[in-house]
């Protein structure tokens, strides 16, 4: 749309002191000419960009402008700041709800505060300890510093030295994506596992790829599952996996079916059910958690009597 491109042009021109007509022309995937409509356009709605002709020309923004807030609908606003307020619920401060007052300069305070229905808290449980994380990381990535950290996993624990490219929020939860020095490849790991984190020295940023953040690469399915689930729990298999995931038996139960990354968690997943929830495929399990059962019962000997020989 011309309004959206209009919009990136000027915020590029925010941003940087001189671009090119045939920069902008790629970047937004139109002609040089469209470009320059564009332009013209801004100028007559009272934008102050000039345009220098020649090897060191380019166009710029008047230095100290702000932007007239007509150029974004209430709408626009809104969608603006509903993500800005996300932000802030990360970083425990109010940095960006004051960039968001920039941005609509002179509008009203109901633009700013009513109307406001979608409420988004990026923050977790952890928020005490995953926010200075955050920041630490952030601050990271802006100046290019490794980071090395203890990182803890299902396999075991490990000292990490990484260049932190991006953070990233997926599954509900955050991650940091970025080169780990240990396996020679670009890696994601996980916040709240990542503990003694120290900023270093200054590193040249690689080639970085975007990462593969997909279920099918992350959570790959190894482990196909097929349980028996009381109807009790219904409502935690349409939260966690969705009501297709389930078909109703003759006699009111539940056939689950869903695909599992590890055998561990297959196991502690249908242990949570206690006696809701039985096992059918992979039959080679139906042991593991037996045992798994018969370990936790050992634990309350004053209960159940030490059956360990």
């Amino acid at each position: 749309m011309k309004l959206d491109r209009m919009i990136g042009i000027l915020a590029i021109l925010l941003q940087q002191e001189k671009v090119t007509a045939p920069y902008m022309a790629e970047l937004f995937e139109v002609s040089r000419r469209t470009i320059n409509r564009d332009i013209e356009a801004l100028c007559m709605a009272g934008i102050p960009i000039t345009t220098k002709p020649g090897k060191n020309g380019g166009i710029s923004i008047m230095e100290g402008y702000k932007i007239d807030r007509t150029l974004l609908s209430k709408a626009d606003m809104q969608a603006i700041l509903a993500g800005l307020r996300s932000l802030d619920s990360v970083s425990g401060t109010n940095r960006y709800g004051q960039l968001m007052e920039k941005l609509s300069a002179g509008a009203s305070k109901k633009l700013l505060a009513g109307d406001s229905h979608i409420l988004i808290d990026l923050s977790s449980w952890y928020k005490a300890s995953l926010t200075p994380k955050i920041e630490q990381l952030h601050n990271a990535i802006l100046q290019e510093r490794r980071i090395s950290f203890t990182y803890y996993a299902p396999k075991g624990e490990s000292e990490r030295l990484m260049e932190p490219y991006d953070l990233v929020f997926q599954w509900a939860n955050w991650y940091v994506w970025g080169w780990c020095y240990s396996r020679q490849d670009f890696r994601l790991f996980k916040l709240n596992r990542m503990e003694n984190l120290e900023t270093g020295e200054r590193f040249e940023k690689r080639q970085a790829p975007f990462p593969d953040l997909s279920q099918e690469r992350v959570f790959p399915n190894v482990w196909q599952v097929k349980a028996k689930i009381h109807p009790a729990y219904q409502w935690r298999l349409v939260e966690e996996f969705g009501p297709g995931s389930f078909e109703r038996e003759p006699d009111g139960s539940l056939l689950f079916s869903f695909g599992f990354t590890d055998k561990t968690s297959i196991i502690g997943w249908i242990a949570s059910f206690g006696k809701g929830a039985e096992l059918l495929e992979p039959s080679e399990l139906r042991r593991e958690i037996a045992e798994f059962a018969e370990g936790i019962r050992n634990n309350y000997p004053e209960v159940y009597g030490n059956r360990e020989e």
